[in-house]
């Protein structure tokens, strides 16, 4: 497995056989977003290789997968137009990459996952939190605006009434109710939630990539896609069909054993 450490240690990536874990690794203060998390997230997602297969979000602990953003920078980094657009646009940045990344992406949620971190975990394909678990999304209570890319985004996975809810209110929700929501895919005991997740990644990396890729598009597109997007999806199948993999796949089956993809 290797390993590298970014935004003064308060990010980590590490790969081993496809899967890449990105880490918020800043304990103390609940792993909360600074701007250099911020830049860092979006430099690492926009750098993943071809060959990752999955990429798994999680924090440091068990205290919180993210509990927002640091708002002990705001003062310095966040209290003029100019620093807000700027500060804004490295969010923005980073949100975009997670969710532009082309094969799936897993969110890990232990403790709180609030703010920036309900943002981030709204940009993955899959999420599976920890019993203890709490969500929140809390602008009205610091007195911030929320821009329409986030209030969409959630809005596509829980709907308008829990949106609202989440929004109007700004109260941690547990588990219970963001599984009911739709928010979270499975809420399992905090001690099997990595156990899980691994488990969960490594039957995915096993598939066939390409394929992978082109279900994430499809999703991605939506059920009314325009033009360009149909077509890139249907690209897409058809490099599947015209692949080794595909051909792997056939004579595995035929040999009762386990294909070996290359995402070739």
């Amino acid at each position: 497995m290797s390993e590298t450490s970014h935004a003064d240690g308060k990010l980590l990536l590490s790969e081993a056989d496809g899967i890449a874990t990105i880490r918020f690794n800043a304990p103390d203060r609940r792993n909360a977003m600074t701007f250099a998390m911020w830049q860092a997230l979006g430099d690492v997602a926009l750098a993943l290789p071809e060959t990752t297969r999955v990429v798994i979000l999680t924090g440091t602990g068990d205290k919180a997968f993210v509990s927002g953003a640091d708002i002990s920078e705001f003062a310095t980094l966040r209290s003029t137009p100019e620093q807000v657009a700027r500060y804004n646009a490295q969010v923005h940045r980073a949100l975009s990459a997670v969710a532009a990344l082309p094969m799936p992406v897993i969110a890990q949620i232990q403790g709180y996952c609030i703010g920036g971190g309900l943002e981030i975990a709204t940009r993955c394909d899959m999420r599976l939190a920890s019993e203890t678990a709490r969500f929140a999304f809390t602008p009205a209570k610091l007195g911030l605006a929320v821009a329409a890319d986030e209030v969409a985004a959630l809005a596509r996975l829980i709907g308008p009434a829990a949106t609202s809810d989440l929004l109007f209110t700004a109260r941690q929700v547990p588990a219970e109710d963001a599984l009911r929501w739709g928010l979270i895919d499975r809420r399992v005991p905090a001690a099997a939630l990595a156990e899980t997740v691994a488990e969960v990644a490594q039957q995915i990396a096993a598939n066939a990539p390409l394929t992978l890729r082109a279900v994430k598009a499809a999703l991605r597109a939506g059920p009314n896609p325009d033009a360009a997007s149909r077509a890139a999806v249907e690209a897409q199948v058809a490099a599947c069909f015209a692949s080794a993999d595909y051909a792997e796949g056939q004579a595995a089956f035929a040999e009762k054993r386990r294909p070996i993809f290359q995402g070739k």
